[in-house]
């Protein structure tokens, strides 16, 4: 029971770091209709970040060890993030679709590589280890800790979506539905398109690096491998699953997937002998993509459906320029 309990606890704990970053990405794709494919960047700018300010000192880098309060590397976290997500969406947020998604994965691979190569501040392959956890001294218990974490990490799931369930429902937020649906209506009705596609992504870009800066706190170890390309396309179908343009939607799309992800993986390691254990691995990602194709055929708009209502007081107030 306490086995099964801590599995769970586990479990969900990863699958909000994923939750998470299906928010901010439902920010920029599902609601302004942003194909950022540069996930993994900014998941990575945000989990180096907290860990350089809260981790402790290391022989072989130049910049680290201020060992800080896990806020304030939250806090920078998000700073930096946000930074990045500015200057790069200056620079490319005028392409289109396939060319923005071609430039923001390049970018994403470019980040990888600076952490894998960048030794002096990363540690490259080698990692940074021994980040601090927090909530981790009220008790000696594994699962107690566990469990405080996961009640940490609701909180701020809870925070990010009631934040953006407002703005959404802004004005604001209908201007971004307005550019998604019809950009050159919007431009066309004086709406600034550059500029409010350049602040959701920079919102959106900024969540996710929240969500890396939630792992590495939790994990106590981040390296340049946990930051490849599969973590972008895990986060598209989960999004897509749970319903892209609905919040709720996104947090659901973030467990289910990341239930079928983990499950099968446990499945594939118990059926199969260790000599296919490899090839065995691959079909998860079968499963996964076969998933996201029978949603697309049978429910495009995903399990949470977008929702459409317009009240009668936004039909009368100005949408802002």
């Amino acid at each position: 029971m306490i086995a099964w309990l801590s599995f769970m606890v586990f479990f969900f704990i990863v699958a909000s770091f994923y939750s998470l970053a299906c928010l901010g990405l439902n920010m920029q794709w599902g609601f302004t209709g942003l194909f950022n494919v540069g996930i993994a960047g900014f998941f990575a700018i945000g989990a180096y970040t907290s860990a350089i300010l809260t981790g402790p000192a290391y022989a072989d880098t130049i910049f680290g060890g201020f060992d800080l309060p896990f806020l304030v590397g939250w806090a920078g976290a998000i700073l930096t993030s946000a930074l990045a997500a500015l200057v790069i969406g200056f620079i490319t947020l005028r392409l289109r679709e396939d060319f923005l998604a071609i430039t923001t994965f390049g970018i994403a691979v470019s980040i990888q590589l600076v952490a894998l190569n960048f030794k002096s501040l990363t540690r490259g392959a080698d990692g940074l280890y021994s980040l601090p956890k927090p909530l981790s001294g009220f008790s000696q218990s594994p699962l107690v800790d566990n469990a405080l974490y996961l009640g940490l990490c609701v909180l701020v799931i809870g925070i990010i979506y009631l934040a953006l369930e407002r703005i959404v429902r802004s004005p604001w937020g209908r201007v971004l539905r307005s550019i998604r649906e019809d950009e050159t209506a919007a431009a066309a009705l004086g709406k600034n398109v550059f500029g409010y596609r350049l602040q959701a992504f920079t919102i959106g870009s900024a969540i996710m690096g929240l969500a890396g800066a939630l792992y590495s706190s939790f994990f106590g170890f981040i390296s340049p491998q946990d930051f490849l390309p599969i973590f972008t396309f895990q986060v598209y179908v989960m999004l897509i699953v749970g319903g892209s343009g609905n919040n709720l939607g996104a947090i659901a799309g973030g467990v289910i997937v990341w239930g079928i992800w983990s499950g099968t993986g446990g499945i594939i390691a118990t059926l199969l002998p260790p000599g296919l254990q490899t090839q065995g691995a691959a079909v998860r990602i079968v499963l996964i993509g076969l998933m996201l194709i029978l949603i697309l055929l049978f429910r495009p708009s995903g399990l949470i459906r977008e929702k459409r209502v317009i009240s009668e007081e936004a039909t009368l107030d100005p949408v802002p320029k």
